[in-house]
C-alpha cells in the first residue's frame, strides 16, 4: 500500500501494510490495554506477570473461537473487584494468598455462565435475540461506555495535565495531519512523545523509572501455581468457602455479559462489520466466557473486551485482527520481562490518561455514529425515554453511588443496570418503529429497518 493510502481507507487486510508496520500496530495496541490491565491484579493482590500471559493467551482463545474475525483485545475486566474484595481482601496491602485461589474458582463458574448464554444464541439465534437490542439501546449503551470511562481518564490526566494535553495532542496531531504509517499509530506516538517529555521534565517519573527498571529482573517465570484454583485443590479446599465464592462472584457475570453484547456492537459498528451475525454472538461469548474461565484457573483476573482497543481501531482504521493477535503475542512475551513490563509500568499516570481520554472519547463517537446511520427517530417519544434512561443511568449511577448494590456482596454497575432497563423497555413499551432485517443469504449483513 503507498504511503498516501496509509490512513486515508479502512485496512482489513493488514499484511498489504508489511510486516514491520503490522509489528507496530501491535505494539500500539498492547501500550493501549496496558495501564488498566495491570491495575486490575495491582488492586486485587493477583500477579501482574500472570495477568499479561493469560491476557494474550486469553485474547488468542477469543480469536480462535471466533474464526479469527474479530479485532478484539482481552484485558483485565474490572467488573470482579468487588468480588475479590469480598472473597480475599488485602491483608495490610499485602495479596491475601490463602482466599485468592477461592476468590479465582468463583471467577471461573463465572466465566461459565457465559457458555449457557452462547448456548441459547446458538439455538435461538441471533435474529431472534437481537431484536432486543436495536440501536436506540445499543447505541446509547456505546455511548455510555465511553463516557462512564472518562472519569478514570480524567483523574489520570489530572496528575499531570501539561503532560496530559501533550499526549492528547500529539494522538490529534498525527491522526489529523500525519503522513503514512504515522497517521495509524497515534496512540503510540502519543504515549512516546508524553512518556519522553515527563522523564525530562518530571525528576520524580525520572527516578521512578530508572529505579523501576534497574531493579526489575530481565526474566521470570509468571507465579501460575501459587494463585491456582489446582493448587487450592491439591493442597485442601474448604466446600463452605467454595461454596461461598460461587454464589458471590457468579451473579456479577450477569452484568458483565450485557457490557460484552455492548462491546461487541461497539467493534461492529467501528469496523463496518457486523459481528453479532458472523461469527456470532454465541462465539463470542463463548470466547470471552472460557478465556475468563481460563485465566481465572491459573490465578489471573477475569477477562473482557476492552474499549481501549476498540478506540484504537477507530483512530487507525486499520480492523485486521492479526494486529491484535499480534498485540496478544507481544504481552505474553512481556509476561516473561519484568524488566520492561516494570519500564510500562512506569508509565506516568498523566499519559495513560491523555491518551485514554481520546479512546474513550472515541467510543462515545462510535455510539453517536451507530445511532445516526441507523436514523433513529427522535420525535419518538419511546426512543427518547430508552435512549435518556440508559444514558441518565450509567452516568448517574456511575458519578454518584457507583454502583447499585443486590445484596451484601453483589452489585450492579451503573452500565449493567442501564443496559437491562434498555433492554426491558424496548421489549415492553409499545410503538416500536423498526424492525429486525437480515439480507440475502450469505451476506454478513444484518441491519434494522426504521
Amino acid at each position: 500500500m503507498s504511503e498516501k493510502k496509509i490512513g486515508a481507507e479502512p485496512v482489513y487486510d493488514a499484511r498489504k501494510l508489511g510486516t514491520p508496520r503490522m509489528l507496530v500496530l501491535g505494539l500500539q495496541h498492547m501500550f493501549a490495554m496496558f495501564g488498566a490491565t495491570v491495575l486490575v491484579p495491582i488492586l486485587t493482590g493477583l500477579d501482574i506477570a500472570t495477568t499479561l500471559l493469560f491476557a494474550g493467551l486469553g485474547t488468542l482463545l477469543f480469536h480462535l473461537l471466533t474464526k479469527f474475525k474479530v479485532p478484539a483485545f482481552l484485558g483485565s475486566s474490572f467488573a470482579f473487584l468487588g468480588g475479590y474484595a469480598a472473597i480475599a481482601p488485602l491483608v495490610d496491602g499485602a495479596p491475601n494468598t490463602e482466599m485468592i485461589p477461592y476468590a479465582c474458582f468463583g471467577v471461573a463458574c463465572a466465566g461459565l455462565m457465559y457458555v449457557i448464554l452462547s448456548a441459547l444464541f446458538k439455538v435461538f439465534g441471533v435474529q431472534k435475540v437481537m431484536r432486543f437490542f436495536p440501536p436506540i439501546v445499543t447505541g446509547p449503551i456505546i455511548i455510555a461506555i465511553g463516557l462512564t470511562l472518562s472519569s478514570s481518564a480524567i483523574n489520570n490526566c489530572n496528575a499531570n495535565w501539561l503532560i496530559a494535553v501533550v499526549a492528547i495532542l500529539t494522538v490529534i496531531g498525527f491522526n489529523m495531519w500525519g503522513k503514512g504509517m504515522a497517521k495509524i499509530i497515534p496512540i503510540l506516538l502519543g504515549v512516546l512523545v508524553s512518556y519522553i517529555l515527563a522523564i525530562i521534565v518530571d525528576p520524580a517519573v525520572r527516578a521512578n523509572v530508572a529505579t523501576s527498571v534497574a531493579e526489575a529482573k530481565w526474566f521470570a517465570l509468571p507465579i501460575v501455581w501459587e494463585n491456582s484454583v489446582f493448587h487450592l485443590f491439591s493442597s485442601g479446599v474448604n466446600s463452605g468457602l467454595l461454596l461461598t465464592a460461587i454464589f458471590t462472584i457468579m451473579p456479577l457475570s450477569l452484568a458483565t455479559m450485557v457490557e460484552h453484547i455492548g462491546d461487541v456492537c461497539a467493534i461492529s459498528s467501528t469496523c463496518e462489520q457486523n459481528f453479532m451475525q458472523d461469527p456470532g454472538f454465541h462465539r463470542t461469548l463463548l470466547g470471552d466466557g472460557l478465556a475468563t474461565t481460563l485465566a481465572s484457573l491459573f490465578g489471573a483476573p477475569a477477562n473482557t473486551t476492552y474499549g481501549e482497543n476498540t478506540g484504537v481501531l477507530a483512530l487507525s482504521r486499520v480492523y485486521d485482527p492479526r494486529v491484535i493477535r499480534i498485540a496478544a503475542c507481544f504481552a505474553i512475551i512481556v509476561s516473561f520481562c519484568p524488566k520492561f513490563a516494570a519500564l510500562i509500568s512506569a508509565m506516568p499516570t498523566a499519559t495513560i490518561g491523555g491518551v485514554s481520554l481520546v479512546l474513550y472519547g472515541m467510543i462515545s463517537a462510535v455510539g453517536v455514529r451507530n445511532v445516526v446511520e441507523n436514523q433513529v427517530d427522535f420525535t419518538n417519544t419511546r426512543n427518547v425515554i430508552i435512549a435518556a434512561l440508559i444514558l441518565v443511568l450509567a452516568i448517574g449511577i456511575n458519578y454518584s453511588v457507583g454502583s447499585i448494590q443486590i445484596s451484601e456482596h453483589v452489585s450492579l454497575s451503573g452500565l449493567a443496570v442501564a443496559s437491562l432497563v434498555g433492554i426491558v423497555l424496548n421489549a415492553v413499551l409499545p410503538g416500536k418503529d423498526y424492525e429486525f432485517v437480515q439480507e440475502e443469504k450469505g451476506s454478513t449483513s444484518v441491519d434494522f429497518k426504521v
